[in-house]
């Protein structure tokens, strides 16, 4: 079979370490180990909010892709800038690579929301097909006009990892947190629940970018100052991959508090690790976690997360969580690594881009 070709368009470099980014750059690195020709543009300017920068810089990338050529464009870029897609929709075979819905994001007010949806829809009915991370957002995908048989699900792959060790004997139970430090991932949530478990012995460290919504990082910041939780839990910001598969390693708890997600790599990074799992409904993240290896609150829930979280940190705690554990282990199993990732992805852009090879 010839080689197949596949242009990239992503906001800004790839390598930055969110779970969108780096779906994107392990499946550009798992098409290239299958011998596609991947070429990756760099969009520049602000998205999703875009300015006059990055209109220009989406113009002229697709303006410069040959005629014909597959393109897969990151949602974050696409989701704001109709206008380039619709008017290359015809020369290129466009699809779209979409984490979450751009309107769904945790803050918008009614205007913004039903702004993005607009632009959303215009957006995705001109690409020849849809990519989605997860069956939810695929489902989510109605609300823009998106014809079902247009759409593929190709789920992140996940690791395989040594079983996490925990913090040591005789230290407190360890719990970990690995996301951007922003609103739709709740950690303000989070502390107002550990601010009411002070009783029991426990430390949290929370891992994750504090520049991509400096406002809400700074608030959260104080938030633990004023709630005495300084001594106990960490904002360590943004960690090489080293680094993180550390934290992992000595976690005892995986807790996320996110509003909503079109996934939650990091759910699956800790059930790979043998974690039990403390997250909320929002989003896909009920179709991501196996019950059995997790407790889910409503999300904004201080109350019900501490609730949550209280039998797993107290007596018997240990006890209960590898209940837990044993379940995380068995369901990682049959995730699909990413070599398995790029394979359906591969499929999904021959399929949705009518098979021939360019």
């Amino acid at each position: 079979m010839t080689h197949a070709s596949l242009h990239v368009v992503v906001p800004g470099p790839l390598e930055q370490r969110t779970g969108g980014y780096i779906y994107d750059a392990r499946i550009v690195t798992g098409l290239r180990q299958l011998d596609w020709r991947v070429v990756v543009h760099n969009l520049a300017g602000r998205f999703p909010d875009v300015d006059t920068l990055a209109s220009r810089s989406m113009m002229s990338a697709l303006a410069a892709i040959p005629t014909g050529s597959r393109v897969v464009i990151d949602g974050l870029a696409m989701g704001g800038l109709p206008g380039p897609v619709r008017a290359e929709s015809r020369r290129l075979r466009v699809l779209a690579l979409v984490h979450h819905p751009l309107s769904d994001e945790t803050g918008l007010n009614a205007s913004s929301r039903a702004r993005f949806v607009a632009l959303e829809r215009e957006a995705l009915t001109v690409c020849a097909g849809v990519v989605v991370t997860s069956e939810f957002t695929a489902r989510r995908l109605s609300v823009f006009g998106v014809d079902p048989a247009r759409v593929r699900v190709v789920r992140p792959g996940t690791r395989r990892s040594p079983a996490a060790a925990g913090p040591g004997a005789g230290a407190a139970p360890a719990l970990l947190c690995v996301a951007t430090v922003a609103r739709r991932k709740g950690q303000d949530v989070l502390i107002r629940a550990l601010a009411s478990l002070q009783d029991l012995p426990w430390t949290c460290v929370c891992a994750g970018s504090l520049d991509r919504d400096p406002g809400y990082a700074r608030a959260v910041e104080e938030q633990t100052r004023a709630t005495g939780l300084g001594g106990r839990l960490r904002l360590v910001g943004e960690c090489e991959p080293d680094r993180v598969d550390e934290l992992y390693h000595h976690a005892s708890l995986f807790v996320l508090p996110s509003h909503y997600e079109g996934y939650g790599m990091a759910l699956t990074d800790a059930l790979a690790r043998g974690l039990p799992v403390v997250s909320t409904t929002g989003g896909a993240i009920p179709y991501t976690l196996p019950p059995e290896a997790c407790r889910l609150v409503p999300p904004g829930d201080h109350q019900a997360l501490a609730d949550a979280l209280r039998p797993l940190l107290s007596d018997g705690g240990a006890e209960r969580r590898a209940v837990l554990a044993t379940a995380a282990r068995r369901h990682a199993d049959g995730l699909p690594d990413w070599r398995e990732a790029a394979k359906t992805f591969a499929a999904a852009t021959l399929e949705l881009t009518a098979d021939g090879d360019v």
